[in-house]
C-alpha cells in the first residue's frame, strides 16, 4: 500500500496543491524516516507520534512555516535522528531516452553524493560522464528522485550541470514525474533545475537515524 503523502505529491505536481488553510496533518512516518514537508500554508508531519503532542506544539496550526520551526523539528528528532537541510522540492517529467546519454559510473560508489543516496533511497543507479554524476533512486514515499554533483564545479564550463540534468532526466520514463530536493541555500544548483525545467512544489526536511546518513 502506498503512503498517503504519495497521492498528496502525485496531485500537487499536476498543479492540485492541498489548500492554504494554515493546518498541519499528521501522517504515518515513511518506515523509519521522519519528515516535515511544507506546501504554501498547509503541512504534513510524517513521524509515529501523539497527535495531541503536535498539536500542542502547534497550537493547531504550522502550515504558515511552523511546522518547520527548529523547535518542533529538533523535537521530532529528539535524540536519535539527524536533521536534514530544508529542502526547496522539484518535480519534472522525465524524457525517457531509449539510448540514455550518461553510462553507468558503478565505480564511483564511493564518492559521499552516492553514499548519501544509499543512506536515503532505494533501487540507486549511478550515471557519470566527465564533468559528473546523475543519482537516480526511490526516496520519500517512493518517488523517482534525481540528483547531481559536478566534479570540479569552479572548472567545468557553464551550463555543465544544466547539461547533467537533462541527461539524468532521460534516465526516467518518459512521462513520470521525477523529483529533486535542492538545499534552499545552494542557488547554483536552484537555477540549473529550474533551468533544466524542474517546477518547485514544497519543501521538506528528512529526519532520520544518524546511521542512515553514514551509510
Amino acid at each position: 500500500m502506498s503512503h498517503p503523502l504519495a497521492a498528496i505529491l502525485e496531485r500537487a505536481a499536476q498543479g492540485d496543491f492541498p489548500a492554504a488553510d494554515g493546518a498541519t496533518d499528521l501522517l504515518p512516518a515513511d518506515d523509519d524516516t521522519f519528515a516535515v514537508v511544507s506546501f504554501t500554508g498547509h503541512a504534513y508531519v510524517l513521524a509515529d507520534v501523539d497527535p495531541a503532542d503536535v498539536a500542542l506544539r502547534l497550537d493547531g496550526g504550522g502550515g504558515f512555516g511552523g511546522a518547520l520551526a527548529p523547535g518542533v523539528v529538533s523535537w521530532l528528532a529528539d535524540a536519535d535522528r539527524s536533521i536534514g537541510s530544508i529542502d526547496v522540492v522539484l518535480v519534472a517529467n522525465g524524457t525517457g531516452r531509449d539510448e540514455p546519454t550518461l553510462p553507468r559510473g558503478d565505480d564511483h560508489v564511493g564518492h559521499s553524493r552516492v553514499q548519501r543516496a544509499l543512506g536515503h533511497r532505494r533501487d540507486v543507479q549511478v550515471h557519470a560522464n566527465d564533468d559528473g554524476l546523475a543519482i537516480v533512486g526511490r526516496g520519500l514515499v517512493g518517488r523517482r528522485e534525481l540528483s547531481v554533483e559536478l566534479f570540479e564545479p569552479d572548472r567545468t564550463a557553464a551550463g555543465a550541470g544544466r547539461r547533467l540534468i537533462d541527461a539524468g532526466l532521460g534516465l526516467i520514463p518518459d512521462g513520470e514525474w521525477c523529483w529533486a530536493q535542492v538545499a534552499s541555500g545552494n542557488t547554483r544548483s536552484l537555477r540549473a533545475f529550474l533551468a533544466a525545467g524542474f517546477v518547485p512544489v514544497c519543501s521538506e526536511v528528512l529526519i532520520s537515524h544518524a546511521e542512515a546518513d553514514q551509510r
